[in-house]
């Protein structure tokens, strides 16, 4: 259930994650996620959610203004 509209239906999807930190930007295509069909609010799982962070505490210790990466080549 959506926790913003309270729609029913979520189907399995794919989005891009944007981080904004003070050292860098991190930007993840594709990753997968669940997405409301009423509203298209996107949802992460646990493992995807814990996934996304690894990426990011990567890419913060990379010392990198801009990462742009495919969730599939880091995953």
């Amino acid at each position: 259930m959506c926790t913003y509209c309270k729609g029913d239906k979520l189907i399995e999807s794919t989005t891009t994650h944007v981080v904004v930190l003070p050292e860098c930007t991190v930007i993840i295509r594709n990753v997968p996620c669940l997405e409301c069909v009423q509203c298209g609010e996107k949802y992460f799982t646990l493992e995807v959610s814990r996934h996304l962070d690894a990426v990011v505490a990567k890419a913060k210790k990379a010392s990198n203004e801009l990462l742009i990466t495919d969730y599939d080549h880091v995953a």
